[in-house]
């Protein structure tokens, strides 16, 4: 269940927690005659269980539970999403997990024992959830809730949170929807966007200067401008080439024509990467203010990304 970006809904029947910038997972915990086995899954279906070996301990809530929750990597004490990247992307040893671990924060608990808890109103999973055997796991936590939901999205701007999401107490658990009943408020715009093409670095002929973005529309895949910043790095320039070059195809992926001044020059590929940005806005042409990147998403379906208001 995704939710809706708008305005902070005030009132009774509202509870609000930390948004926190990180990786949107799925945790399953199954038993079988070989013992107790985690799962970890995006939003997007891909495995991502060897990725976060420190999150085993999950295994000891229950026999038979999942979580919905995000995984998040702390930068000097605030979640960041650049930090996690890499984490996102490589399978790490145990060691090195340790070395730099992640923490999943639970906010939703989704079956229990074999029942299905999708049905049942928000406050009832949340009870579920604070049920478990949280306490002392190094790796886990529960997402804490707040009552004064102007008062949390102050203090997560004056820290440098994400922002806030407020959820209806009542409301029920629809996999895959976006629901009015879970409302986003962020401090800063973030965008995921579909990689269209790239242009190489001036001087180079093989690193990438610049990525063309697009975002889902009624028609196809709609040009969203391109993005430079954030590229300069040794291991986002071996990701990206990594990524895009088996992608490579002859013309562009978008619904309407490339501007020149943006199609310069381009390699175009097909839509199958998805990238974070930062961003100041929208132009009034449908392109994004002064984007940076900010790293591959693999939880997130090129085929689910929509323009975010901002």
């Amino acid at each position: 269940m995704l939710a809706t970006p708008g305005a902070l809904p005030t009132g009774p029947g509202w509870s609000y927690e930390v948004k926190w910038d990180g990786m949107r997972v799925l945790a399953s915990v199954t038993e079988s005659d070989g013992g107790r086995m985690l799962t970890l899954h995006t939003r997007s279906g891909r495995d991502i269980t060897s990725h976060f070996p420190e999150l085993a301990e999950l295994t000891g809530l229950a026999p038979d539970v999942v979580l919905d929750g995000e995984v998040v990597l702390l930068d000097s004490g605030v979640p960041s999403f650049a930090a996690l990247a890499h984490r996102m992307q490589a399978v790490v040893g145990a060691a090195a997990a340790q070395r730099r671990p992640v923490t999943f924060m639970a906010f939703d608990v989704l079956r229990l024992y074999g029942v299905s808890l999708l049905d049942r109103p928000l406050s009832e999973r949340r009870a579920t959830l604070e049920r478990l055997d949280l306490a002392g796991r190094a790796h886990v936590e529960a997402s804490p809730l707040y009552p004064d939901g102007a008062a949390l999205l102050a203090v997560t701007a004056q820290r440098g949170l994400e922002g806030v999401v407020a959820k209806r107490a009542s409301s029920v658990y629809r996999p895959g929807r976006r629901s009015p009943d879970w409302v986003k408020v962020a401090h800063r715009h973030s965008q995921s966007c579909v990689v269209g093409g790239w242009r190489p670095e001036k001087g180079s002929r093989t690193r990438i200067g610049a990525l063309l973005l697009g975002v889902g529309g009624p028609d196809g895949l709609e040009f969203a401008g391109r993005v430079g910043s954030g590229l300069a790095g040794a291991a986002v320039q071996e990701l990206l080439t990594d990524r895009l070059t088996p992608l490579t195809t002859g013309d562009p992926p978008f619904s309407a024509a490339v501007p020149r001044v943006d199609a310069a020059g381009a390699t175009w590929c097909g839509p199958g990467v998805v990238v974070e940005v930062a961003h100041l806005g929208w132009t009034t042409a449908g392109r994004l203010r002064q984007p940076v990147f900010r790293g591959v998403r693999d939880d997130v379906d090129p085929g689910d990304v929509r323009r975010e208001p901002g």
